[in-house]
């Protein structure tokens, strides 16, 4: 990974026009030049991760994936983040995970573990980050961007094999073996700013840059209102990193938590 900002060299027009010329003002208010595709969830690390890159001057297209996930109250929440933060567009890729299965957030007859679990959980989802990934790789081509900035984080996390950062390297490593930009020397970027951060850390830095937390939703079993339970894994870091950080948690429970 590069923590190198360098603006792409590319500025093509898009759909609504002339939003990409270099030197125009966006929604956000950054300047149209430098332009990334920022992975978006609707939840506390991707939002905190939206925040970071406009604070660094990105114009953001920010990516969500209604992938057939159990917690669709997420969804909402990545709508209402990215507008919430001005991203210049928030685009929703359907794909149809749940056909494949093999995780409890797609397949409702994997239950979700409320209590803590060895090696790698349940919640798991094959290759998620790699499709998501090679998605907003092709958006970034088509934006012209060459920075792409996704939440993983190796420190407290799950155990997800595609959150470390041997799997960051090595796909950036592809990007730009196997996209037209990358061979014609526009280098793309995988940026990855919560890698080593801890939870208590990231909540921080994200109120440094005015995120508001009560919009977000980490719950993997959230209910229709975006409630939390209280009990998954997700749930257990975000509180306990509220607590680590000694700020209130503003996250909407259900009423039997």
């Amino acid at each position: 990974m590069s923590g190198n900002d360098q603006s792409g060299k590319h500025q093509p027009r898009n759909k609504e026009g002339d939003v990409g010329q270099p030197g125009r003002e966006g929604p956000s208010g950054e300047k149209s030049g430098k332009r990334a595709v920022v992975l978006t969830s609707g939840g506390l690390d991707s939002t905190t991760l939206l925040a970071i890159a406009k604070d660094e001057g990105y114009r953001c297209y920010s990516l969500s994936f209604d992938y057939g996930q159990r917690h669709r109250a997420e969804l909402r929440a990545a709508t209402r983040c990215s507008a919430d933060l001005g991203a210049a567009e928030h685009k929703v890729v359907g794909l149809d995970l749940r056909s494949i299965g093999g995780s409890a957030l797609t397949d409702d007859k994997i239950a979700v573990p409320e209590q803590e679990s060895e090696g790698i959980p349940v919640t798991y989802v094959p290759a998620r980050n790699t499709v998501f990934l090679s998605i907003a790789l092709g958006w970034a081509e088509v934006l012209g961007a060459q920075d792409i900035f996704i939440g993983v984080n190796a420190v407290d996390y799950s155990g997800y094999p595609d959150c470390r950062p041997t799997f960051i390297e090595a796909f950036e490593r592809m990007a730009n073996l196997a996209t037209k930009s990358g061979v014609e020397g526009h280098q793309l970027r995988i940026r990855t700013p919560l890698i080593d951060l801890s939870k208590a850390e990231i909540i921080q830095r994200g109120l440094q840059l005015g995120v508001d937390y009560s919009l977000t939703v980490s719950c993997y079993q959230a209910d229709e209102e975006g409630r939390a339970c209280g009990k998954c894994d997700s749930c257990r870091l975000r509180r306990a990193g509220f607590q680590a950080a000694g700020v209130p948690d503003p996250t909407h429970y259900r009423s039997d938590v």
